[in-house]
């Protein structure tokens, strides 16, 4: 089985996540959305809200699992059994980025990185972006799938 992780904040979950993840699903079996915490980040959105957005927006898709983690995602692909991660990519400096990561991913265990280009009508969507909209009373809905709800 072609077994992918897609990790992420997710905070929230984009037109440009969702783009990916629509996009790569073809490419596997079962795509894991991999949700991870960092007890040092401030999210804008709480763990519970952040899977509701992935589970409504993918409810319909069967080769969907939506899962938390903690550590290093190399490990929790191997936890899973997955040999995928599954990355998008905006521009350049995403790349750059990445590749880095990508590398050290491949010297800590078998895992190959796919990466995907975001769609040109959405490589400019970023979860900061967003949060930076929502914070200042934005149109942030142009931006995110209709799942995503910012209490008032």
């Amino acid at each position: 089985m072609r077994r992918a992780i897609f990790p992420g904040s997710f905070d929230p979950l984009t037109l440009g996540h969702q783009d990916i993840i629509e996009r790569g699903l073809p490419l596997f079996d079962e795509l894991i959305i991999a949700i991870g915490k960092n007890a040092d980040k401030k999210y804008m959105f709480s763990l519970e809200e952040r899977i509701s957005f992935i589970t409504e927006a993918f409810k319909n898709e069967p080769k969907i699992k939506i899962l938390t983690y903690e550590g290093l995602t190399v490990d929790f692909c191997k936890k899973e059994n997955a040999a995928f991660i599954l990355r998008g990519l905006r521009n350049p400096a995403d790349f750059e980025f990445e590749k880095a990561i990508a590398h050290t991913n491949r010297k800590l265990a078998e895992i190959e990185t796919v990466f995907l280009l975001t769609s040109s009508g959405k490589s400019f969507i970023s979860s900061s972006i967003v949060r930076d909209v929502i914070r200042n009373g934005g149109d942030y809905t142009i931006l995110v799938p209709p799942t995503v709800i910012v209490k008032k």
